[in-house]
């Protein structure tokens, strides 16, 4: 079942007048999809419940295991799902996210395809469902973690940190890099894990970043944004976290 990248266009041999890449959770909405989409999946197909008290049962071993092997084991939910059913879920997951995107972050994005920019979505989560998102939204190349198959727990490379790095890599011409960095580019995260991405952009915009990565912008002069997310407290937030991890609540994110 591997999911290849959507392009809305091949990208041409000539380097587009900039690049804009864009991570997904946590940049352009606040919220983790991959929770978020298994809860969209459960209300669905309630039969699938079993894949969280299976996930909760791994949970204490995730530091031996691992964040891809971790990433295996919840995506369970997916075992034996039909391409065609997991395509149309994926389709109405992407739909029923759109008001949550960051109004700020559509229309840096907006910026950019005016300017004729090539727009790259380069998410952790699932390519199926990452690549809707980025044909709703108007991205010319969305990329994704590939779930290969629907075995119970998927084979899978997680597309974060240096693997988004090779992937790019893999599929931009060789004239879009120049002295190892994509020509007037510009990264938008909010994570550190995307420090590698970012590592290969001229400038960056952060959004939302914790300390640590608002010292780092601060140091290289980034544009720092901070959309206000649908969350009052740490406490409202980690309550409506811990129902979707949980698979409680009938939209604990409020979409």
């Amino acid at each position: 079942m591997p999911n290849l990248p959507t392009f809305a266009m091949t990208p041409p041999e000539t380097p587009p007048p900039g690049i804009a890449l864009f991570d997904m959770d946590g940049t352009l909405l606040a919220w983790d999809c991959q929770l978020l989409f298994r809860h969209h999946v459960l209300k669905e197909e309630p039969a699938r419940y079993y894949s969280v008290p299976l996930f909760l049962a791994f949970l204490p071993f995730a530091k031996l295991l691992g964040t891809e092997n971790m990433k295996r084991v919840f995506h369970s939910f997916l075992w034996k799902m039909p391409p065609e059913r997991l395509a149309e879920l994926s389709r109405s997951f992407a739909e029923k996210l759109q008001p949550s995107i960051y109004h700020e972050l559509k229309e840096r994005l907006a910026h950019h395809k005016q300017a004729g920019h090539l727009t790259i979505l380069s998410s952790a989560s699932p390519e199926c469902y990452a690549t809707e998102v980025g044909k709703l939204l108007g991205f010319d190349i969305s990329l994704g973690t590939v779930l290969e198959n629907t075995r119970l727990f998927p084979d899978l490379t997680n597309h974060k940190g240096a693997n988004k790095v090779a992937r790019l890599r893999e599929l931009l011409p060789p004239s879009y890099f120049k002295d190892g960095k994509l020509a007037n580019s510009c990264g938008y995260t909010d994570s550190t894990a995307d420090l590698p991405m970012l590592s290969i952009c001229e400038t960056a915009t952060l959004v939302n970043p914790k300390a640590e990565l608002t010292a780092i912008g601060e140091k290289n002069d980034w544009l720092i944004l901070r959309p206000i997310r649908p969350w009052k407290s740490d406490f409202d937030k980690g309550w409506r976290v811990l129902a979707l991890l949980l698979a409680l609540c009938e939209n604990p994110a409020k979409l």
